[in-house]
């Protein structure tokens, strides 16, 4: 990905989404484009309008913290926009660690990871910031079947919303929602791991086979994903409406732990433990243990 135009297109979209009135400025009858020019989002921040100018055009090397929040703060980013900004300011800097991540493969699962999931009483999953699923527990396997019935591997939820867009409409009740979630977490991941070749390869393989995946990229939209609800149209049970909670898991850089609860005596949960018995049977169980392979 150019990087210097990933910096131009965010913000130019973030500050075309402002309106004057928004920020205590005067319209005026002369705005060819929507929302605030440049020299004002460097009014707001407090700096040269050559040198917003200059930010603009993707060269941030050198921009100290500083200026980094004073635009954040004219441009009213909240804190993923924020960070995903800095990432873009990081990106320049070769000598960092962090953002030259190497490309892992197919990581194996520690068994005491595994052990963990399965010890979870609610559906669980563990994926990579490719949206792979590395590792899951029966019930997670259940409650994503759609998802593991596929035949590619590893099961990948980018790969089962953007391009079985038929299927994962019919999984996802509010699939729009989903859709634009994960293009914006996406974005985010990106913009922290710019040399991960097996991200930029998904995110290239998306755009090319999905007009709705580019589409939204094209929107510039940065959102963190810790903790939301989920409405689901599961095959076997039906309708599910869920809470998540999601947590990084530091002993594995780039993998994200996700459980899954139902609000207690709800349909839902109710729902839930079926699909635990369901799960329980020999023949299902012998079935969900074969998307491990």
């Amino acid at each position: 990905m150019d990087h210097k135009a990933e910096v131009r297109d965010f913000l130019r979209s973030r500050r075309a989404r402002i309106a004057p009135e928004q920020v205590n400025l005067v319209a005026g009858r002369s705005r060819r484009v929507p929302g605030l020019r440049r020299e004002e989002v460097a009014l707001l921040a407090g700096v040269s309008v050559d040198y917003y100018a200059q930010l603009e055009r993707g060269d941030l090397g050198g921009a100290s913290d500083e200026v980094l929040h004073a635009i954040a703060r004219a441009l009213r980013l909240d804190d993923a926009e924020t960070a995903h900004l800095f990432d873009l300011a990081r990106s320049v800097q070769p000598s960092s660690a962090r953002l030259r991540r190497p490309n892992r493969g197919a990581q194996a699962v520690r068994p005491s990871l595994q052990r963990f999931v399965d010890a979870i009483d609610a559906p669980v999953w563990v994926r990579n910031d490719r949206m792979d699923f590395v590792a899951t527990n029966n019930l997670g396997r259940a409650l994503f079947s759609p998802i593991f019935a596929l035949p590619e591997r590893p099961a990948n939820n980018a790969r089962f919303v953007f391009l079985h867009e038929d299927q994962s409409r019919s999984f996802y009740v509010d699939w729009e929602q989903k859709a634009g979630d994960i293009v914006a977490t996406l974005r985010g991941y990106a913009g922290q791991h710019p040399h991960d070749r097996e991200l930029r390869d998904l995110i290239g393989e998306l755009a090319t086979k999905s007009t709705t995946f580019s589409g939204l990229w094209a929107r510039h939209d940065v959102r963190f994903h810790h903790t939301g609800s989920k409405r689901i149209h599961h095959p076997v049970v039906g309708e599910l409406e869920l809470d998540y909670e999601s947590f990084e898991l530091s002993s594995d850089p780039g993998w994200h732990l996700f459980a899954y609860s139902a609000e207690p005596q709800s349909a839902s949960d109710e729902r839930l433990r079926v699909l635990a018995s369901w799960t329980a049977t020999p023949d299902n169980e012998s079935e969900t243990e074969s998307t491990r392979a």
